[in-house]
């Protein structure tokens, strides 16, 4: 997002920004501080897109090392017997909508911008669609459309289905990462690739379910699906993810221009009911979901109940992030 204000205002002060972060977080020998590849955490690959800018503007060697020690996990993170990549080591067997906005945007251009040889980038583009191709096959409900939270191929995990593998709801912020991960892929991904195609449908696919859910306010609610149920609540990360994917899935070409509305509607249901200014200027995100996840200790069993009492904070940044992207977007 910041990197995305500094190209839009030209403003020095978000470049020092953004290079003040990767400046505190990679130290002169390029080692990622807190980072530890043998954790094979797809959370963990994200911050590797700022690496990618920076390391094009600067051309330091210790980005380039940070840079190549990411897509050195890529290239040995665990998956599934289909190809899918386990969400984290210690989360085996598992595939998560979170995890395409993770990995993918960053290893679909690392494949273009640092892979010379033609042969080994096409296996990356390969590899990246594949991930698509599997959540949508795995984790697509056809009836609504909707994409659930998780898949568990061994289907041992309490929170999975004995018969699917499948989590049993419709989280908000996963198929927000999900939308947001095929816009940006798209970026990356050759025009030639057959694999585009197959990513603009999904996307299509996507807009169509998400628009079914959304709330008369503009809004989303936490759990998809479930409006109607006490306890669940207008959820302003998923909103804010849902409004950038479709105004830049609009601005791309990628999805029919009655989108647009949608998004629309979206940025001033978020406007109207989820944004305050205090008496100093600072404009606050209400109603961000903080974390959500499934398994773990403490065991988080990805119930209805489980996902709505997760906290709820303002500024979180995984609201604050997509709420900047939607609102450079829809401002062009």
């Amino acid at each position: 997002a910041a990197i995305k204000v500094y190209e839009a205002s030209n403003k020095q002060t978000y470049y020092d920004y953004i290079y003040a972060y990767v400046d505190e977080m990679i130290d002169s020998t390029g080692t990622i501080k807190t980072y530890k590849l043998s954790n094979q955490n797809l959370d963990m690959i994200k911050s590797g897109d700022v690496l990618l800018y920076l390391y094009s503007k600067t051309k330091e060697e210790r980005f380039l090392t940070a840079i190549e020690t990411l897509n050195s996990q890529m290239e040995t993170q665990p998956k599934t017997s289909d190809g899918g990549y386990w969400h984290k080591k210690i989360y085996p067997n598992q595939m998560w909508l979170d995890g395409l906005y993770m990995a993918e945007p960053f290893h679909t251009k690392y494949a273009l911008d640092f892979v010379e040889n033609k042969d080994n980038a096409q296996k990356i583009f390969d590899d990246v669609v594949l991930q698509f191709d599997l959540i949508q096959k795995h984790s697509r409900d056809e009836k609504s459309g909707l994409l659930f939270h998780g898949w568990d191929e061994s289907k041992e995990q309490r929170w999975a289905n004995k018969e699917t593998g499948n989590s049993q709801h419709f989280w908000s912020r996963g198929m927000g990462w999900y939308g947001m991960a095929m816009v940006d892929v798209l970026d990356f991904l050759p025009e030639n690739h057959p694999g585009r195609v197959r990513i603009i449908n999904y996307l299509n696919q996507f807009a169509e379910a998400i628009t079914a859910v959304q709330h008369e306010t503009g809004l989303w609610y936490q759990v998809l699906d479930q409006g109607n149920r006490e306890g669940n609540y207008l959820e302003a990360t998923g909103t804010s993810m849902f409004t950038y994917a479709f105004a830049k899935g609009v601005r791309k070409g990628y999805l029919d221009k009655k989108y647009l509305a949608v998004a629309e509607k979206g940025y001033k249901g978020l406007l109207d009911n989820l944004i305050s200014i205090e008496d100093n200027g600072v404009v606050n995100l209400n109603k961000c979901c903080g974390v959500a996840g499934l398994g773990g200790n403490p065991y988080r069993d990805g119930s209805f109940e489980y996902y709505v009492n997760e906290i709820i904070r303002s500024n979180d940044p995984k609201g604050t992030g997509p709420f900047i992207m939607a609102s450079l977007e829809l401002n062009r």
